[in-house]
């Protein structure tokens, strides 16, 4: 195979990358990516159940030194009244973000946004057992 066509192979190779690599972010970012709740006990156990505690109970190992305490993510009548998109904006950027405690820190450095799409699916499906219900 001559060098100019394993380079124009190689190139085809990228150009194709690129397509798929945007096609997934144009949905993720139309919201079509839902997440992934197996994925998102695996995070939420890592991640959030330090303060939320493993049943999302606000109950955590961590929570003992926390003032005002971690949300009882259980609660479907309270969670239920929050958006996907409010709940995404809380993981991402912090409590501070929708006005509430600074003690809920921002995980958009650390998470990526499928696995935050990941963790709402697991609270949705397995924590509050609840979706978001409109007025």
């Amino acid at each position: 195979m001559k060098v100019q066509s394993k380079l124009r192979l190689i190139f085809m190779f990228f150009i194709c990358l690129s397509i798929f690599t945007l096609n997934n972010a144009i949905s993720n970012a139309e919201g079509e990516y839902k997440g992934d709740a197996a994925k998102g006990k695996d995070t939420f156990t890592t991640t959030c159940a330090t303060c939320h505690g493993t049943e999302g109970k606000g109950d955590g190992v961590a929570s003992a030194a926390l003032d005002p305490k971690p949300r009882n993510l259980s609660d479907s009548e309270y969670v239920s009244t929050l958006s996907d998109e409010h709940l995404f904006k809380i993981i991402k950027e912090g409590g501070v973000s929708v006005g509430k405690s600074s003690l809920m820190p921002a995980w958009g450095s650390m998470l990526s946004d499928d696995k935050i799409w990941d963790v709402i699916a697991y609270l949705r499906s397995d924590i509050c057992k609840c979706q978001y219900k409109t007025n």
